[in-house]
């Protein structure tokens, strides 16, 4: 069986296709593109792995303008597909009021909270993951000052960043953490320039590994730190092939667990709050022949241990979104 590869440029589209396959599943990306080789692409990979394992078709749609996202859901849920999976937190506003109008539909959000009784919320423990790699930064790091660099300034990345500032104190307390966003608007997914352009004022402060935790925008700051002969860290996707022996690791949020499992659910979609963290596979690091001549033994055994003691609870890593605060920053 085949399944849409061709990306749909228009809600109108959706609407020519929905009538092909009724009760299938669907997937709305978040901007930026299911090829950003970090979010979205691991929303992507789930979808194609449950397509694979049960010959199953399902239907996905690229947003190109923020107009689209209650228009997306709203063709999908009249056409029949479920359940339906939207990547982001930018999409609860619409959720919530189409989920309203199709009780009958199982909806599925990835990153933040819609309480109604039809929807799935699906949230991650990024911060423990950051802290992860937080430590492997400090361990790695010659100069003792390392950066992050995240796409839209929010509280989620926010929180990967308190997260990231934590677990290199934890390691080198005398440690500089420089910071930047890449911007206040959804652009900010997909600006690898800008991305470039801030890995090089980072790298002339002295940082010699850089954290980016901003979508298609890393992109940029991983190639920019292959070409300046520094450490990057990739985030959500496992991005070390991208540059090996350049990719320090990456912080793996496994979005294509939560895809799979959905689509696996189908119209019996369990829905509620769920949260995949360290403790369950959610989260963690990678470890890969692309990065192993890099990540040396040291490393290794220092993030091993700050994993264990995350889930036997004796390191606790601070949430942001708790409180709107990083008591290290």
């Amino acid at each position: 069986m085949s399944f849409m590869k061709a990306v749909l440029g228009t809600v109108s589209a959706i609407a020519l296709s929905a009538t092909a396959a009724l009760a299938d599943p669907a997937i709305i990306y978040d901007l930026g593109g299911k090829f950003d080789k970090s979010f979205n692409e691991a929303a992507f990979n789930g979808a194609e792995r449950w397509a694979k394992e049960t010959g199953g078709t399902y239907r996905d749609i690229e947003l190109s303008s923020e107009a689209q996202r209650e228009q997306a859901l709203r063709r999908f849920a009249e056409g029949g597909f479920n359940p339906i999976v939207v990547t982001g937190f930018a999409f609860a506003s619409a959720l919530e009021t189409v989920a309203a109008d199709y009780p009958d539909t199982k909806f599925a959000i990835i990153d933040m909270v819609v309480g109604n009784d039809n929807v799935r919320s699906v949230v991650f423990t990024e911060h423990e993951g950051s802290y992860l790699v937080g430590v492997a930064a400090a361990k790695a790091s010659k100069s003792g000052t390392v950066g992050f660099i995240g796409g839209m300034d929010i509280p989620l990345i926010r929180k990967f960043a308190c997260g990231y500032v934590q677990g290199v104190k934890a390691t080198n307390a005398g440690a500089t953490v420089i910071q930047n966003m890449t911007g206040t608007t959804p652009s900010a997914w997909n600006d690898p320039v800008k991305g470039a352009e801030l890995t090089k004022a980072q790298i002339g402060q002295g940082a010699d590994v850089v954290y980016a935790a901003a979508g298609g925008t890393g992109v940029g700051v991983l190639q920019t730190a292959a070409d300046e002969g520094v450490l990057s860290i990739g985030v959500d996707s496992n991005q070390n092939y991208l540059h090996p022996g350049s990719v320090l690791t990456s912080m793996i949020k496994r979005v294509d667990v939560a895809v799979f499992n959905a689509f696996s659910a189908g119209a019996d979609l369990e829905t509620g709050f769920h949260v995949l963290g360290t403790a369950n596979g959610g989260i963690d690091y990678a470890l890969d022949e692309n990065n192993a001549a890099i990540f040396t033994d040291e490393i290794k055994a220092a993030v091993d241990a700050a994993k264990a003691g995350i889930i036997d609870g004796s390191i606790q890593v601070h949430d942001y979104m708790s409180d709107n605060s990083c008591p290290v920053m």
